[in-house]
């Protein structure tokens, strides 16, 4: 009888492993990974208006009024352009719409963008911690439910780098 009790006690505590595990592997890890990409696009977004800013500072130190330049079509097909005036430009301000702005509207409206996306990087970021505390939460459950001893971490002396010297 308490070799049953025992048996059936195994058989649940492998059924709730088996239903962490795929908590973790269907819910926490894609949302890991989604939360990871929409990061990385925002970091693209800001890396993008911190070059417009740095070439429009250029213009304006250089005194730059016109200039010629290469223009992509589309598809890798480049065009070269004449730009008489470029004291005016078009920055692309989301959802397929640009507006012409002068040289300190640009840099204006890039300050309140680059503010807005500093916010957006850290909130991913926050995001990204909680789900990974939240994957180690599980994971230390999952641990318990096995009945297995505390990962320890390794002391320096201990790593293969200061074994070697």
């Amino acid at each position: 009888m308490a070799v049953a009790v025992a048996v059936a006690e195994a058989r649940a505590r492998q059924e709730k492993v088996r239903k962490f595990e795929e908590f973790v592997d269907q819910h926490l890890k894609p949302d890991l990974a989604n939360a990871i990409k929409q990061r990385d696009k925002v970091f693209e977004q800001q890396k993008t208006f911190l070059d417009l800013k740095r070439n429009i500072e250029n213009l304006e130190m250089n005194g730059v009024t016109s200039m010629r330049s290469m223009v992509n079509l589309g598809s890798e097909v480049y065009m070269q352009a004449e730009v008489p005036d470029t004291r005016h430009i078009f920055v692309d301000i989301g959802l397929g719409f640009h507006v012409e702005f002068t040289w300190q509207e640009a840099l204006q409206f890039i300050s309140v963008r680059e503010a807005r996306l500093a916010r957006q990087i850290d909130e991913y970021t926050h995001l990204i911690a909680s789900i990974k505390a939240q994957i180690k939460l599980v994971c230390e459950g999952i641990r318990e439910l096995l009945q297995l001893p505390p990962e320890t971490e390794l002391s320096p002396r201990n790593t293969w780098y200061n074994n070697r010297i």
